[in-house]
């Protein structure tokens, strides 16, 4: 079994599709029913974003692999026998391999959409697995009385593995300190900041446009933050999941800082470039962070390793969406805000059960200091 990537040739209903997956078999034929199914579940109007493709693709391959290997046939659905082949990757899967549960389930996620796809389709008589009725939880998986998150049935694959509840990480405020006045950079350290104090994804950091950024102390107003209004739309650049566009909302002084950035250093690295550049950040050769920001990933990692301190872009999203919760709970006689809606406009979640994961978090910071996180961060940047 090969998978391979299409080439801008590669098109469906006359448009392009480069990067695409596709399957073959060792022959080189194509494996046209997976390939089929691949062309209908990816291009379907409720997947957003093209960074689902790899994922989908290699958790076929994997799985078809897997049965080659074996000897199997991925159609041969009525065995006989207690263990069907999904379990049995299922089981390779966590006790063979050792894969993380999340990564297994989401592996059988697609495996068994694409054997519903198949039954409909005729090429199998039945499905290898049972629907069976499980207690699921709406929001990512918090306990419901704690959270009173809702709750229901739903019909799961039995080979499903039971999803145990990992809450989100966060780094603590020493933490945080470490990494940042450990961070000489002062571009990586630039883009840290803004994750730390917006909850930005990945993609989001990468591709936040010049044309975001201004001088606060030019518009009307002295609030302590500023609006700004994230739109995939408006031929900026920025890229937000699923294209939805939202406002944010940026303090003040790091807004200043960024301007500042933009005109002092910023400019240092668009120079080497003759082509105008539409993201705030840069890359040492004048260019945009590509492939959805994975680079910056690499960055935030190395820069958490010389601090000490393990690091990641989505870690920093957990760390400003835990601490800024927290802030607006334990100050809610300050403001008329509602701290669980005001952070799910501000992380883009498209439900707030969603964000509710963060409010067992928060129980576990103690320290009134967490009020004055914002101003932290942007003292602990300057440090040297």
């Amino acid at each position: 079994m090969h998978l391979i990537w299409a080439t801008s040739d590669f098109t469906i209903g006359g448009r392009a599709y480069p990067g695409f997956p596709i399957l073959l078999h060792d022959s080189l034929e194509s494996a046209a029913e997976a390939n089929q199914f691949l062309r209908h579940y990816l291009t379907r109007g409720v997947i957003g974003s093209e960074q689902s493709w790899p994922s989908t693709g290699r958790a076929l391959y994997d799985y078809l692999g897997f049965l080659e290997a074996h000897d199997l046939n991925w159609t041969d659905v009525a065995r006989g026998e207690e263990k069907t082949l999904v379990a049995a990757y299922r089981d390779y899967c966590l006790n063979d391999v050792k894969l993380a549960r999340k990564t297994v389930r989401q592996r059988l996620l697609y495996v068994c959409s694409f054997y519903e796809y198949s039954l409909e389709q005729g090429w199998v008589s039945a499905l290898p697995f049972r629907l069976e009725d499980r207690v699921v939880r709406q929001a990512e998986q918090m306990p419901s009385a704690q959270l009173g998150v809702s709750v229901g049935t739903a019909r799961v694959p039995d080979v499903m593995p039971r999803n145990h509840t990992q809450l989100p990480k966060f780094l603590s405020k020493e933490q945080v300190k470490a990494l940042l006045t450990g961070t000489e950079n002062p571009h990586h350290k630039m883009m840290m900041r803004l994750g730390l104090q917006t909850g930005l994804r990945r993609e989001e950091i990468a591709t936040f446009p010049l044309a975001y950024v201004f001088n606060p102390d030019t518009r009307h107003g002295r609030g302590r933050n500023v609006m700004v209004h994230l739109d995939p739309s408006d031929g900026t650049g920025i890229k937000t999941k699923g294209g939805k566009a939202r406002d944010i909302w940026i303090s003040r002084r790091l807004m200043s800082d960024m301007y500042r950035y933009s005109i002092l250093l910023r400019g240092e690295r668009s120079s080497l470039n003759r082509t105008l550049q539409l993201p705030l950040f840069l890359t040492q050769a004048g260019k945009p962070y590509e492939n959805h920001g994975k680079q910056i990933e690499v960055i935030v990692r190395e820069a958490g390793r010389r601090a000490g301190v393990k690091a990641h872009p989505h870690l920093l999203r957990h760390t400003y969406a835990t601490h800024t919760l927290a802030a607006l709970q334990r100050n809610r006689a300050a403001h008329t805000v509602e701290p669980l809606v005001f952070l799910q406009n501000q992380l883009g979640h498209a439900s707030i059960e969603t964000t509710m994961i963060y409010l067992h978090l928060v129980n576990s910071l103690v320290d009134d200091a967490v009020l004055a996180y914002d101003d932290e961060l942007n003292d602990w940047a300057d440090e040297k």
